[in-house]
Protein backbone atom coordinates (compact mmCIF):
# COMPACT_ATOMS: atom_id res chain seq x y z
CA UNK A 1 0.00 0.00 0.00
CA UNK A 2 1.42 3.21 -0.76
CA UNK A 3 1.46 5.94 1.96
CA UNK A 4 1.60 9.80 2.04
CA UNK A 5 4.54 11.63 3.18
CA UNK A 6 3.34 15.44 4.59
CA UNK A 7 6.55 17.63 5.39
CA UNK A 8 5.98 20.64 7.86
CA UNK A 9 6.45 23.07 7.68
CA UNK A 10 7.72 23.41 3.77
CA UNK A 11 4.07 21.67 2.82
CA UNK A 12 5.79 19.17 0.65
CA UNK A 13 4.34 15.92 0.14
CA UNK A 14 5.32 12.62 -1.91
CA UNK A 15 4.15 8.99 -2.01
CA UNK A 16 5.90 6.28 -0.47
CA UNK A 17 5.83 2.80 -2.40
CA UNK A 18 5.59 -0.66 -0.39
CA UNK A 19 9.29 -1.61 1.51
CA UNK A 20 10.24 1.36 0.16
CA UNK A 21 12.38 3.93 3.09
CA UNK A 22 10.83 7.58 3.06
CA UNK A 23 14.17 9.20 2.46
CA UNK A 24 14.91 6.89 -0.96
CA UNK A 25 11.16 8.11 -2.05
CA UNK A 26 12.00 11.68 -1.28
CA UNK A 27 14.80 11.88 -3.28
CA UNK A 28 13.27 10.45 -6.01
CA UNK A 29 10.58 12.73 -6.22
CA UNK A 30 12.68 15.60 -5.77
CA UNK A 31 12.00 16.48 -2.00
CA UNK A 32 15.37 17.89 -0.45
CA UNK A 33 14.97 15.95 3.20
CA UNK A 34 18.10 16.14 5.05
CA UNK A 35 20.62 13.11 5.62
CA UNK A 36 24.05 12.15 5.21
CA UNK A 37 24.74 8.37 5.60
CA UNK A 38 22.27 6.90 4.46
CA UNK A 39 23.15 3.66 6.58
CA UNK A 40 21.69 4.61 10.01
CA UNK A 41 24.81 5.46 11.02
CA UNK A 42 25.28 9.32 11.57
CA UNK A 43 21.70 10.79 12.59
CA UNK A 44 21.92 13.69 9.84
CA UNK A 45 18.28 12.74 8.72
CA UNK A 46 16.76 12.60 12.10
CA UNK A 47 13.38 14.04 12.44
CA UNK A 48 10.22 14.96 14.46
CA UNK A 49 7.28 12.60 13.71
CA UNK A 50 3.80 14.41 14.49
CA UNK A 51 1.34 11.90 13.14
CA UNK A 52 1.41 8.59 11.66
CA UNK A 53 2.97 4.95 11.98
CA UNK A 54 7.14 4.66 11.09
CA UNK A 55 8.92 1.36 11.50
CA UNK A 56 12.52 1.20 11.56
CA UNK A 57 14.97 -0.82 10.30
CA UNK A 58 18.65 -1.96 11.25
CA UNK A 59 20.69 1.58 12.68
CA UNK A 60 23.24 2.34 15.07
CA UNK A 61 21.71 3.97 18.63
CA UNK A 62 24.41 6.67 18.67
CA UNK A 63 21.86 8.05 15.26
CA UNK A 64 18.82 7.20 16.87
CA UNK A 65 18.62 6.03 20.35
CA UNK A 66 15.60 4.32 22.30
CA UNK A 67 14.67 7.75 24.25
CA UNK A 68 14.42 9.49 21.13
CA UNK A 69 12.44 7.30 19.37
CA UNK A 70 10.23 7.27 22.18
CA UNK A 71 9.85 10.76 22.21
CA UNK A 72 8.60 10.65 18.18
CA UNK A 73 11.86 11.33 16.33
CA UNK A 74 12.42 9.03 13.87
CA UNK A 75 15.71 8.26 10.77
CA UNK A 76 13.67 8.44 7.02
CA UNK A 77 16.80 6.64 5.94
CA UNK A 78 15.71 3.74 7.25
CA UNK A 79 12.45 4.36 8.39
CA UNK A 80 9.49 2.83 6.71
CA UNK A 81 6.06 3.78 6.88
CA UNK A 82 2.91 1.99 7.80
CA UNK A 83 0.11 4.97 7.53
CA UNK A 84 0.79 8.28 5.98
CA UNK A 85 3.02 10.23 8.24
CA UNK A 86 3.68 13.97 9.11
CA UNK A 87 6.82 14.79 9.75
CA UNK A 88 8.56 17.80 10.77
CA UNK A 89 11.75 19.16 9.11
CA UNK A 90 12.24 22.80 8.51
CA UNK A 91 15.25 21.89 6.22
CA UNK A 92 13.15 20.76 3.84
CA UNK A 93 12.72 24.04 1.34
CA UNK A 94 10.59 24.56 -2.07
CA UNK A 95 13.90 24.73 -3.79
CA UNK A 96 13.80 21.52 -5.95
CA UNK A 97 16.81 19.01 -5.62
CA UNK A 98 19.01 18.30 -8.37
CA UNK A 99 18.62 14.72 -10.27
CA UNK A 100 20.56 12.23 -9.37
CA UNK A 101 22.42 10.14 -11.66
CA UNK A 102 24.61 7.11 -12.17
CA UNK A 103 27.89 8.10 -14.89
CA UNK A 104 31.71 7.43 -15.59
CA UNK A 105 33.99 9.24 -14.35
CA UNK A 106 37.78 9.36 -15.43
CA UNK A 107 40.97 10.08 -13.26
CA UNK A 108 42.31 13.13 -14.11
CA UNK A 109 44.95 13.13 -11.60
CA UNK A 110 46.36 12.13 -8.55
CA UNK A 111 48.35 14.41 -5.80
CA UNK A 112 49.00 13.73 -2.83
CA UNK A 113 47.95 16.64 0.01
CA UNK A 114 49.47 15.20 2.84
CA UNK A 115 50.76 11.52 4.12
CA UNK A 116 47.01 9.77 4.22
CA UNK A 117 45.30 12.36 2.00
CA UNK A 118 44.91 12.39 -1.97
CA UNK A 119 43.22 14.98 -3.97
CA UNK A 120 41.56 13.19 -6.99
CA UNK A 121 40.06 14.68 -9.81
CA UNK A 122 38.01 13.54 -11.70
CA UNK A 123 36.50 14.12 -15.30
CA UNK A 124 32.93 13.39 -15.95
CA UNK A 125 31.40 12.59 -19.60
CA UNK A 126 32.38 15.50 -22.15
CA UNK A 127 28.46 15.63 -23.65
CA UNK A 128 26.83 14.89 -19.89
CA UNK A 129 26.24 17.87 -17.53
CA UNK A 130 26.64 16.96 -13.89
CA UNK A 131 24.48 19.43 -11.46
CA UNK A 132 25.24 20.07 -7.64
CA UNK A 133 25.26 22.73 -4.28
CA UNK A 134 28.69 23.35 -3.14
CA UNK A 135 28.99 21.04 -0.12
CA UNK A 136 27.14 17.45 -1.66
CA UNK A 137 28.65 14.53 -1.93
CA UNK A 138 29.32 11.73 -4.69
CA UNK A 139 29.13 7.55 -3.98
CA UNK A 140 31.85 5.63 -5.79
CA UNK A 141 30.04 2.42 -6.63
CA UNK A 142 32.54 -0.54 -6.26
CA UNK A 143 32.93 -3.60 -8.49
CA UNK A 144 31.26 -5.80 -5.93
CA UNK A 145 28.39 -2.91 -5.50
CA UNK A 146 29.68 -1.45 -2.41
CA UNK A 147 29.42 2.10 -2.12
CA UNK A 148 31.73 5.39 -0.48
CA UNK A 149 31.11 8.45 -0.29
CA UNK A 150 33.02 11.88 -0.71
CA UNK A 151 32.40 15.30 -1.21
CA UNK A 152 32.92 17.67 -3.83
CA UNK A 153 35.55 20.11 -2.60
CA UNK A 154 35.41 22.26 -5.80
CA UNK A 155 32.21 24.36 -6.17
CA UNK A 156 30.26 23.73 -9.18
CA UNK A 157 31.57 26.85 -11.32
CA UNK A 158 35.12 25.52 -11.12
CA UNK A 159 34.15 22.44 -12.92
CA UNK A 160 33.39 20.84 -14.88
CA UNK A 161 35.96 18.19 -13.04
CA UNK A 162 34.91 17.42 -10.00
CA UNK A 163 37.78 17.46 -7.05
CA UNK A 164 37.75 14.54 -3.93
CA UNK A 165 39.46 15.06 -0.53
CA UNK A 166 40.17 11.07 -0.13
CA UNK A 167 42.06 10.44 3.46
CA UNK A 168 43.71 6.49 3.68
CA UNK A 169 42.43 4.33 5.91
CA UNK A 170 44.49 1.36 5.86
CA UNK A 171 42.41 -1.97 5.10
CA UNK A 172 40.00 0.23 3.53
CA UNK A 173 38.96 -1.58 -0.10
CA UNK A 174 38.79 1.60 -1.90
CA UNK A 175 41.08 3.53 -0.11
CA UNK A 176 44.36 1.07 -0.09
CA UNK A 177 43.44 0.96 -3.75
CA UNK A 178 43.39 4.58 -4.02
CA UNK A 179 46.69 4.73 -2.12
CA UNK A 180 48.32 1.79 -3.79
CA UNK A 181 47.30 0.93 -7.77
CA UNK A 182 44.87 3.86 -8.93
CA UNK A 183 46.26 5.53 -11.55
CA UNK A 184 45.57 8.38 -14.25
CA UNK A 185 42.82 7.41 -16.76
CA UNK A 186 41.41 4.86 -14.75
CA UNK A 187 37.73 4.02 -14.75
CA UNK A 188 35.56 5.19 -11.44
CA UNK A 189 31.75 4.71 -12.02
CA UNK A 190 29.82 7.29 -9.70
CA UNK A 191 26.63 8.32 -8.72
CA UNK A 192 25.11 11.64 -7.26
CA UNK A 193 25.06 14.33 -6.14
CA UNK A 194 23.81 13.46 -2.69
CA UNK A 195 23.83 15.60 0.62
CA UNK A 196 21.22 18.45 2.38
CA UNK A 197 24.80 20.14 3.01
CA UNK A 198 24.46 23.45 1.36
CA UNK A 199 24.51 26.98 1.93
CA UNK A 200 21.36 28.18 2.71
CA UNK A 201 21.47 31.53 1.20
CA UNK A 202 18.29 33.14 2.28
CA UNK A 203 19.55 33.97 5.64
CA UNK A 204 21.99 36.81 6.22
CA UNK A 205 23.33 35.63 9.83
CA UNK A 206 26.96 35.01 10.90
CA UNK A 207 28.13 31.44 9.99
CA UNK A 208 30.32 29.06 11.60
CA UNK A 209 32.19 26.81 9.72
CA UNK A 210 33.57 23.83 11.31
CA UNK A 211 36.10 21.16 9.72
CA UNK A 212 37.61 18.30 11.57
CA UNK A 213 40.07 17.01 8.85
CA UNK A 214 38.95 15.83 5.15
CA UNK A 215 35.52 17.74 6.12
CA UNK A 216 37.03 20.62 4.81
CA UNK A 217 36.30 19.36 1.32
CA UNK A 218 33.13 20.67 1.15
CA UNK A 219 33.67 23.87 3.01
CA UNK A 220 35.80 24.40 0.74
CA UNK A 221 33.58 24.17 -1.98
CA UNK A 222 31.45 26.74 0.04
CA UNK A 223 33.86 28.93 0.49
CA UNK A 224 34.91 29.21 -3.66
CA UNK A 225 30.78 29.50 -3.85
CA UNK A 226 30.52 32.39 -1.14
CA UNK A 227 33.50 34.01 -3.22
CA UNK A 228 32.35 33.74 -6.84
CA UNK A 229 28.73 34.61 -5.91
CA UNK A 230 29.76 37.58 -4.14
CA UNK A 231 28.41 36.55 -0.40
CA UNK A 232 29.66 38.57 2.20
CA UNK A 233 28.13 37.33 5.20
CA UNK A 234 30.58 36.73 7.82
CA UNK A 235 32.09 33.56 8.42
CA UNK A 236 34.66 31.84 10.84
CA UNK A 237 36.48 28.35 9.41
CA UNK A 238 37.24 26.74 12.44
CA UNK A 239 39.54 23.54 10.97
CA UNK A 240 41.00 21.11 13.36
CA UNK A 241 43.54 18.23 13.14
CA UNK A 242 45.39 16.17 14.91
CA UNK A 243 49.03 17.60 13.44
CA UNK A 244 49.61 20.64 11.74
CA UNK A 245 49.81 18.14 8.69
CA UNK A 246 46.25 17.68 8.86
CA UNK A 247 45.32 20.97 7.92
CA UNK A 248 46.73 20.01 4.54
CA UNK A 249 45.53 23.39 2.34
CA UNK A 250 46.50 25.69 4.92
CA UNK A 251 47.83 27.93 2.65
CA UNK A 252 45.00 27.73 0.33
CA UNK A 253 42.64 29.28 3.16
CA UNK A 254 45.47 31.68 4.25
CA UNK A 255 45.39 33.08 0.71
CA UNK A 256 41.22 33.51 0.72
CA UNK A 257 42.05 35.66 3.50
CA UNK A 258 43.20 38.23 1.35
CA UNK A 259 40.14 38.04 -1.15
CA UNK A 260 37.78 37.49 1.66
CA UNK A 261 37.38 40.27 4.15
CA UNK A 262 34.26 38.44 5.39
CA UNK A 263 36.16 35.57 6.31
CA UNK A 264 38.46 34.43 9.61
CA UNK A 265 40.33 31.58 10.07
CA UNK A 266 41.05 29.37 12.91
CA UNK A 267 43.34 26.53 12.70
CA UNK A 268 43.47 24.08 16.15
CA UNK A 269 45.33 21.24 16.34
CA UNK A 270 44.79 18.44 19.02
CA UNK A 271 47.90 16.49 19.26
CA UNK A 272 50.63 18.62 18.67
CA UNK A 273 54.35 17.24 19.51
CA UNK A 274 57.18 19.63 20.32
CA UNK A 275 58.83 19.15 17.14
CA UNK A 276 55.45 20.61 15.36
CA UNK A 277 56.49 23.72 17.05
CA UNK A 278 52.94 24.69 16.99
CA UNK A 279 52.30 28.33 18.65
CA UNK A 280 48.55 28.15 17.58
CA UNK A 281 45.12 26.98 19.13
CA UNK A 282 44.98 23.78 20.55
CA UNK A 283 42.12 21.53 21.85
CA UNK A 284 39.12 20.07 20.14
CA UNK A 285 38.28 22.09 17.20
CA UNK A 286 34.73 22.49 18.68
CA UNK A 287 35.31 23.30 21.85
CA UNK A 288 37.46 26.33 20.20
CA UNK A 289 34.22 27.77 18.55
CA UNK A 290 32.41 27.67 21.89
CA UNK A 291 35.61 29.30 23.93
CA UNK A 292 34.80 32.46 21.39
CA UNK A 293 31.12 32.55 20.74
CA UNK A 294 29.75 31.33 23.85
CA UNK A 295 26.04 32.59 22.53
CA UNK A 296 25.52 31.02 18.87
CA UNK A 297 21.86 31.76 19.25
CA UNK A 298 21.97 34.60 16.07
CA UNK A 299 24.13 32.39 13.86
CA UNK A 300 24.36 29.11 11.33
CA UNK A 301 26.31 26.31 11.71
CA UNK A 302 27.95 24.03 9.05
CA UNK A 303 29.73 21.28 10.46
CA UNK A 304 31.71 18.50 8.60
CA UNK A 305 34.28 15.72 9.64
CA UNK A 306 33.92 12.92 12.24
CA UNK A 307 30.90 11.96 13.11
CA UNK A 308 32.22 12.24 16.57
CA UNK A 309 33.31 15.62 16.23
CA UNK A 310 29.88 16.71 14.36
CA UNK A 311 27.46 14.76 17.05
CA UNK A 312 29.50 16.80 20.14
CA UNK A 313 29.31 20.01 18.30
CA UNK A 314 25.39 19.34 17.48
CA UNK A 315 24.80 18.71 21.13
CA UNK A 316 27.09 21.46 22.70
CA UNK A 317 25.77 24.50 20.73
CA UNK A 318 22.35 23.54 21.46
CA UNK A 319 22.54 23.14 24.58
CA UNK A 320 25.35 25.11 25.76
CA UNK A 321 25.62 28.36 22.98
CA UNK A 322 21.68 28.15 22.31
CA UNK A 323 22.39 27.43 18.66
CA UNK A 324 18.50 26.87 17.27
CA UNK A 325 18.48 22.92 15.97
CA UNK A 326 17.34 23.73 12.75
CA UNK A 327 20.07 26.27 11.79
CA UNK A 328 22.99 23.56 12.29
CA UNK A 329 23.63 21.82 8.70
CA UNK A 330 26.05 19.14 9.02
CA UNK A 331 27.31 16.11 7.23
CA UNK A 332 29.20 13.17 9.04
CA UNK A 333 32.13 11.21 7.33
CA UNK A 334 31.34 7.55 7.77
CA UNK A 335 34.55 5.88 7.57
CA UNK A 336 34.94 2.45 5.67
CA UNK A 337 36.12 1.24 9.23
CA UNK A 338 32.61 2.20 10.15
CA UNK A 339 31.56 0.30 6.91
CA UNK A 340 33.33 -2.75 7.91
CA UNK A 341 35.07 -2.59 4.65
CA UNK A 342 37.74 -5.98 3.80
Amino acid sequence: MTFQISIQPSGRTFAVEPGEAMLSAGIRQGIGLPYGCKDGACGSCKCRKLEGTVVHGTHQSKALSDQEEANGFVLTCCGFPHSDVVLESRQVTEAGAFAIRKMPSRVMALERMSHDVMAIKLQLPANDSFAYHAGQYVEFILRDGARRSYSMANAPHNGPAVELHIRHMPGGKFTDHVFGVMKEKEIQRIEGPFGSFYLRENSDKPMVLLASGTGFAPIKALLEHMQFQGITRAATLYWGGRRPEDLYMDAWVQARLLDMPNLTYVPVISNATPEDAWTGRTGFVHRAVLEDLPDLSGYQVYACGAPIVIDAARKDYSELAGLPEEEFYADSFITEADKAAS
